[in-house]
């Protein structure tokens, strides 16, 4: 019998590879839709991804859906644009509208 939290995370991640938008992504992972609960306190930003410490990322799912990486310090901070031109921020599962990288860093090469 599968587990009904990686099963939950595998449907997540088959949308996101059809995501266009900031809104589809935020959709997608909204706190509503979290494996652990829409009150789970683990989660910030506009939305989350409860499974990254899994096998399958956000950042692979929005690759094969056309974004692009427009800055990176690590696999678990970044920032994507959209086919659309919105702009997601992922930190460590959090994912925010917009490009909510520092100030001091640079943009990915």
């Amino acid at each position: 019998m599968s587990d009904p939290f990686w099963t939950a995370i595998a449907e997540q991640h088959t949308e996101l590879q059809a995501a266009r938008t900031a809104d589809d992504v935020i959709r997608i992972l909204s706190h509503d839709r979290n494996p652990h609960g829409p009150n789970w306190d683990g989660a910030a930003g506009d939305a989350y991804f409860a499974g990254s410490g899994g096998d399958r990322t956000v950042n692979a799912a929005l690759h094969a859906a056309g974004w692009t990486t427009i800055w990176a310090e690590s696999a678990l901070y970044y920032v994507k644009r959209a086919p659309d031109g919105s702009v997601i921020t992922y930190i460590e599962g959090d994912i925010y509208r917009g490009d909510r990288r520092t100030t001091n860093s640079q943009p990915a090469n």
